[in-house]
């Protein structure tokens, strides 16, 4: 054992860590692999240098660290041929925030060194296809140079930390967008960090925005007792890092557009007039992710923890943090997230152990919230004296064609600053009054006439690129997302159904677009085959339930006939969701598999 593991074994043993932690001992072979890798530099550094075409097993899984995954498009495949291999990159901003420069850069990038195409994910950032080994690090060395980041967009870490993407400068926007801003740099890793730059941008530092003091300086309290890892180089994380992804999310009182009680963190920001931050509600333990025909994996919604005081939060998420990283499942991965911690041993328990070992600071009772709202933002909005932003219906993100280039121009004419919600829309930011007119105009000319008007069914739609890429998938989701919307839209209109439905979509059950929240989730189990899962309520504030497990997608209309006709015959005051809720189980079961 080295003197590094020795020093992280003995801290461990003191607190009481993981054996995982503690020892090495009973390690799975990834936890082992990041153990090795000098904190996520080998073998990913030695093989960047090589002309092979794609990275072995090893390197792929830290390649996801630094923010992509290594793919092959499954339609390109040929017997006896190599794979068509091919990175995605993923960038990482917090709040969805995308400056000028940043865009104009990935957007040169994606048609220079990708597949021509940008896609809005549902954490706010931008994913790039297409991109060649060879080509990886021109493309992250651009962005970094560019003010942007791919480091922890993936991997095993605090991923994008959501947050209201609308730069409203009213109430607790202002400092729920700082305060998303502030835990992605609290929360970046120390080591890490310098590997990617050693890796990708030859350790240049330059270009970096530094972090605020009050950031820098509970960075330092890492190194205490109560949150450290043990180890002096990674002393947050610890040279293994977290068991599974970790998330977090920052919103206003009753603006839920970052689908709060997904996150492993929600965070509620409470302003005084001033817009200073007074505090946070914190809502723990939520996850979308699991596994067909695995019971103990589940989608789980957040527990209330408690309100903390401002000066108090950055404290409390790295105590969080801290928590999972010691006591989350290191050997089974598909039980490694916190959601599971929280669920076998309470919320109670959580709470307890935060206070003994990790937060030293008063955990007071959840201050009350108006009721949530899914906002979206789209159309037209003036945030400030003279300045305007107008938020773009993006159908399941993508950006391609003639929209991407209207809207590259548009950009670089005006200056302006994207945005990117977690509804995978897009917000054009920074529009003087001056330049309404002549925005409104260039939109229309790229198809855009009336922004806040899309088709109700597809305004609150997402879904996940599935096929061909992503190496998860068991079918298709992006690519036929309209088509079932159209279908759907149809079937309403001919029952005369006026009110919308929240649909969503996806390849297969790891949840990337948060089917498990939606009214009407599709989640692949299947080519051409779905789960159906029923029951979520248009502000996301309650897991849907799955009611048939492998239904053929042409069967969808003549499934959910029956509760679209008695939905009707109620009288539409509930929503789909609360109407199917209200029917119970046994009812709706019935009804969806009449013959």
């Amino acid at each position: 054992m080295s003197a590094g593991q020795l020093d992280v074994a003995n801290a461990a043993e003191s607190r009481s860590f993981s054996p995982c932690i503690a020892t090495g001992a009973e390690r799975s072979k990834f936890e082992q692999l990041k153990a090795d890798s000098a904190y996520l530099r080998d073998p990913l550094s030695e093989e960047l240098e090589n002309e092979q075409h794609h990275f072995t097993e090893g390197a792929v899984q830290l390649l996801k660290f630094h923010g992509s995954y290594q793919q092959d498009n499954r339609e390109n495949r040929q017997k006896g041929q190599d794979k068509d291999w091919q990175m995605m990159l993923r960038l990482r901003s917090p709040a969805g925030r995308i400056p000028t420069g940043l865009y104009l850069a990935i957007d040169e990038l994606a048609d220079r060194l990708g597949n021509g195409t940008l896609r809005a994910t549902t954490r706010q950032a931008f994913q790039m296809h297409g991109i060649r080994k060879e080509n990886l690090r021109e493309v992250i060395g651009t962005i970094v140079r560019s003010m942007g980041s791919t480091l922890a967009a993936c991997g095993d870490i605090n991923r994008n930390v959501m947050a209201p993407a609308a730069p409203f400068e009213k109430g607790a926007y202002p400092a729920a967008r700082q305060l998303a801003n502030d835990i992605a740099d609290l929360l970046s890793p120390s080591a890490a960090e310098g590997t990617y730059l050693d890796l990708w941008v030859d350790g240049d530092l330059s270009y970096r925005i530094k972090p605020t003091k009050a950031v820098t300086t509970a960075r330092q309290r890492q190194h205490d007792g109560q949150v450290f890892s043990g180890d002096p180089t990674e002393p947050l994380y610890g040279p293994t890092y977290l068991p599974r992804k970790f998330k977090c999310a920052v919103t206003v009182p009753g603006d839920n557009s970052v689908d709060l009680l997904t996150q492993d963190i929600g965070l509620v920001a409470f302003a005084d007039a001033h817009g200073a931050l007074r505090g946070c509600n914190v809502y723990v333990g939520g996850g979308m992710g699991r596994t067909h025909n695995k019971e103990e994996t589940f989608a789980r919604t957040a527990d209330p923890l408690g309100y903390v005081d401002a000066d108090h939060v950055f404290d409390l998420v790295q105590a969080i943090l801290a928590l999972q990283r010691d006591y989350g499942d290191r050997n089974t991965r598909r039980h490694a997230r916190l959601k599971y911690l929280i669920h076998d041993q309470g919320i109670s328990w959580f709470k307890q152990e935060l206070k003994a070992k990790y937060f030293a600071h008063p955990i007071k009772g959840m201050r009350i919230e108006p009721k949530a709202k899914l906002e979206d933002y789209l159309g037209w909005h003036r945030c400030s004296a003279g300045k305007w932003f107008v938020g773009l219906p993006l159908l399941c993100g993508r950006l391609s064609g003639k929209l991407k280039a209207g809207l590259r121009q548009l950009v670089d004419t005006y200056q302006l600053e994207v945005r990117l919600t977690p509804n995978q829309d897009l917000l054009l930011c920074n529009i003087g009054t001056a330049q309404r007119a002549s925005v409104k105009q260039a939109l229309a000319e790229i198809g855009i006439t009336t922004p806040e008007a899309p088709n109700l069914l597809a305004r609150h739609a997402l879904a996940c690129p599935a096929l061909p890429l992503c190496g998860l998938a068991v079918t298709e989701a992006e690519r036929i997302l309209p088509d079932v919307l159209d279908r759907l839209d149809a079937q309403l209109r001919r029952l005369e159904i006026e009110k919308s439905i929240l649909v969503r979509m996806t390849g297969c059950p790891n949840g990337c677009a948060r089917p498990y929240m939606a009214e009407l989730g599709l989640v692949g189990d299947g080519v051409n085959n779905y789960q159906l899962w029923l029951g979520g309520t248009p502000n996301l504030t309650r897991l849907a339930e799955p009611y048939l497990e492998r239904m053929p997608l042409e069967q969808l209309e003549r499934t959910i006939e029956p509760l679209l006709v008695g939905w009707k015959a109620a009288g539409g005051r509930r929503s789909f969701g609360d109407y199917v809720t209200k029917l119970g189980r046994d009812q709706v079961t019935a009804l969806i598999q009449r013959p």
